[in-house]
């Protein structure tokens, strides 16, 4: 293994979170992810709402981002 290549398996988390994005797109809530992201969306949103600094549309897509990178990378 080379010195310089990661140890973790994020170098293709971008490919591997497009992929997963189309796929929730086209079988909407029958996808396995849909629920989870969803949720965490929401768990953000609420908590963005009631913290002083942060607004609600930045607590839906940090709980989003955070529940799909969870579901990429368990």
């Amino acid at each position: 293994m080379d010195e310089h290549e990661p140890n973790h398996q994020d170098h293709d988390l971008i490919s591997d979170a497009g992929n997963e994005i189309k796929g929730m797109a086209k079988e909407g809530m029958n996808h396995p992810s849909t629920k989870p992201v969803l949720t965490g969306a929401a768990v953000g949103a609420i908590a963005a709402g009631i913290l002083p600094v942060l607004t609600w549309p930045i607590g839906l897509v940090a709980g989003a981002g955070f529940m799909l990178y969870k579901r990429l990378r368990p």
